[in-house]
């Protein structure tokens, strides 16, 4: 599970970074590292976001914050995330051209995808696994129950 504040927190940190990189007039390629760290804390929100729109079984069922906080801490972060995104536009937009901007999309497009292919389907995959063992595990221990007071029943008849 993608946890929106941190992704939130590393979006923040990692944007901050930029406008200060922007501000002594460091050049956009000098900054790839702050732009690629906010550009997937984006991608992470994003996650969140669908995540939360369709949770895991057993966050439905046990997690003891609701649903509803977690999708009202989402959309807090995909707000600020979009304030920042267009702050950035504006900025690389005017220092550096329109088309410039249409790379930068174009490029955060690229590592979305690569994310969603790769470290997303895992941690999906292996949730998913984690579950199934859950549910085994359940049923065997409620079969293992029943045949204990099955067992204690014919037990109690015979004494």
């Amino acid at each position: 599970m993608v946890d929106p504040a941190s992704a939130a927190m590393i979006a923040s940190s990692a944007f901050a970074a930029i406008k200060k990189g922007f501000s002594i007039g460091r050049d956009l390629e000098s900054m790839a590292g702050d732009l690629s760290r906010w550009m997937g804390a984006l991608s992470d929100l994003d996650q969140a976001e669908k995540e939360a729109k369709n949770p895991p079984l057993f966050k439905k069922m046990f997690n003891g914050e609701s649903v509803e906080a977690e999708s009202i801490r989402v959309f807090a972060a995909r707000r600020k995330a979009q304030s920042q995104r267009e702050e950035l536009r504006n900025w690389i937009s005017f220092t550096l051209g329109k088309s410039a901007w249409d790379e930068l999309v174009r490029t955060e497009a690229d590592i979305r995808k690569k994310r969603q292919e790769t470290l997303y389907k895992q941690r999906e995959k292996r949730r998913k696994f984690v579950e199934a063992l859950t549910i085994i595990f359940l049923i065997l221990l409620l079969g293992g129950a029943m045949v204990l007071l099955i067992y204690f029943l014919i037990k109690a008849k015979g004494a």
